[in-house]
């Protein structure tokens, strides 16, 4: 049976195409049948009135912890996605350290077909594969054979890729086809035993830091790596001021270099620790005011490719241990887009077109995942309201889990629904 869409009134923002205008777009079995200023309706389309609200190419969050398989209590791909449709996210990028590792086809493709029997599959669920076996370090995974079952990228996140001969082989194999390495960037050495922010703030709590040198000097490792090899290299949640002045000298030396800040870095610093909150526990480690200025300078001169949520689920117990022992990360995909739209847009730091760059055109063309916003495409479509002013309430988060620092935070703007897969879904 056909189905038919009429999206009424909306203003169509797209910066790939630079169409910025208020229009009906008439969507039939999940293609784009027509664009125009005015869609007369009949009985046989579902009209959506989205007067005062933006369409924008769907969002990918290209960093997201999904825990399946193995991890199934912190999450599921079913509550992970179902998630990623309430934060505005069409499509997500899930990271392999599951158990086991995605680090073979058989894997990669359980989660690809669980996706889709997850909310009628209308987030898109891409997988980056593991750079080495089981992310140890050592041996290459299979990287052509991942490749050609789906990989988008290819990273050990949260397990740096320590070697400088692995990464060189890892960037030289995935360069073949035109793919990115992610790298989670610490010397391990340098950041054993902190938790925290190295600085006035750790000194203060009597807690072991995570120095900014050591995210610095992975990064500097990597760039002279991927100019060696002319290679495409993706920074994961940079995090300090002299990282951004890396990456931002890269790109004018014409290094294939791209990097991703999340919420949090650009929100909060680590002041937010002194009380001891686990849910300020993250890793990279919330940093100093410098450090967030830099992110939103970033930012706004477009350093920063990306804004990606790095949502990482942990369960209740988990984070009520004491904060040496509780794991790293918080959830992030509900607030994300709230948080970018009232820190960042109104207090116009990006405008709403750089803003849906970051959330959708520039992931999709790092991870060759491009959308057209065009009549005979796919439609696949995000719908934010810039004016909706709501509260933080972690309690009715969709993910599994509610690790957030930002319970009880106003904000306003946010999604209000997405289009994907011939799905609609209004949050």
């Amino acid at each position: 049976m056909t189905k038919k869409y009429i999206l009424k009134n909306g203003k169509l923002i797209d910066p790939k195409s630079n169409r910025n205008e208020v229009v009906d777009i008439l969507i039939v079995d999940g293609m784009i049948e027509k664009i125009s200023k005015k869609i007369s309706s009949t009985k046989n389309e579902t009209e959506v009135d989205l007067k005062n609200k933006i369409i924008a190419p769907g969002f990918m969050d290209m960093h997201v912890h999904l825990r399946e398989p193995g991890f199934e209590y912190k999450e599921t791909i079913a509550t992970g996605t179902l998630s990623a449709a309430h934060g505005g996210f069409t499509s997500v990028c899930c990271m392999p350290n599951t158990n086991p590792a995605i680090d073979s086809e058989s894997t990669l493709k359980f989660i690809e077909s669980q996706s889709k029997k997850c909310n009628n599959g209308i987030v898109d669920v891409y997988s980056i594969a593991a750079v080495t076996k089981s992310r140890s370090g050592k041996g290459l995974s299979p990287i052509g054979e991942l490749v050609k079952a789906g990989a988008v990228a290819f990273t050990d996140d949260g397990s740096p890729v320590q070697s400088a001969e692995v990464m060189r082989r890892a960037l030289e194999y995935v360069s073949m086809f035109d793919l990115p390495i992610i790298q989670h960037c610490e010397d391990l050495d340098l950041a054993r035993g902190g938790v925290m922010n190295e600085g006035l703030n750790s000194t203060k709590l009597g807690l072991p830091g995570i120095p900014r040198v050591a995210e610095e000097i992975n990064i500097a490792r990597d760039l002279i790596l991927a100019e060696y090899t002319n290679a495409k290299y993706h920074v994961a949640h940079i995090s300090t001021e002299k990282a951004v002045e890396l990456i931002r000298d890269a790109k004018k030396k014409k290094i294939k270099a791209t990097c991703e800040v999340t919420p949090h870095h650009f929100v909060m610093t680590d002041d937010a620790v002194l009380g001891f909150d686990t849910n300020t526990k993250m890793n990279p480690p919330l940093r100093e005011k410098k450090d967030v200025a830099a992110m939103i300078e970033g930012l706004r001169d477009g350093t920063i490719d990306v804004i990606a949520t790095d949502h990482a689920p942990h369960s209740y117990d988990e984070k009520q241990l004491d904060f040496l022992s509780a794991p790293f990360g918080i959830v992030g995909l509900e607030t994300a887009i709230g948080l970018t739209i009232t820190e960042l847009l109104a207090t116009k730091i990006l405008t709403i077109e750089q803003i849906i760059e970051k959330f959708s055109v520039n992931p999709r063309r790092i991870l060759n995942r491009e959308i057209n916003i065009s009549e005979g495409e796919r439609a696949n479509f995000t719908f934010l309201d810039l004016e909706n002013k709501w509260k933080v309430e972690i309690s009715k988060f969709h993910s599994k889990s509610k690790n957030s620092p930002f319970d009880g935070k106003i904000l306003t703007g946010r999604s209000i629904g997405i289009f994907n897969n011939g799905v609609l879904f209004l949050s």
